[in-house]
């Protein structure tokens, strides 16, 4: 294997945090095969190119931070990422409990007020179901929009 592959898979992993399998395909996309992948991922985890717990837990941190999204989405996506659970977890502490709290009441604010025209029941069910689809749990999203739909009544 040249060190040209390598070195592209270096620039490739230094520019943001990569998983083993995104690492792979890009391997398979260079043209690598077989054993010459498991040795360029090989180097380029004892160079420390690539470390799958660091991804998990920019990989949660981040998707949290920016895009609001919810512990179940994050999970699902770096189960799909094929990340080891002992990784998943680690991923998931960077995700602050208070920080959660906030955040999915302020997404449930925000989508509550966007529906003024709805009556109470369908609007509360419409905000559980947003929240839902961001990824919160439905046992912490339900009591915290009754709360709010409690508060605007």
């Amino acid at each position: 294997m040249s060190s040209s592959y390598i070195a592209k898979l270096q620039h490739y992993c230094a520019y943001q945090e990569r998983s083993h399998s995104e690492v792979k395909y890009k391997c398979l996309e260079l043209g690598l095969r077989g054993e010459e992948v498991d040795e360029a991922i090989a180097a380029l985890v004892s160079e420390n190119f690539l470390n799958e717990e660091r991804f998990a837990r920019a990989f949660a941190g981040g998707k949290f931070r920016s895009k609001q999204w919810g512990r179940k989405k994050i999970l699902a996506e770096l189960k799909q990422r094929q990340v080891s659970a002992y990784c998943i977890k680690k991923g998931m502490e960077e995700i602050d409990a208070d920080d959660y709290e906030q955040a999915l009441t302020t997404l449930a604010t925000k989508k509550y007020e966007s529906l003024r025209g709805e009556e109470p029941f369908k609007r509360k069910y419409k905000v559980v179901q947003y929240l839902m689809q961001k990824g919160y749990e439905q046992e912490l999203a339900q009591p915290i929009v009754e709360q709010i739909a409690k508060d605007a009544a």
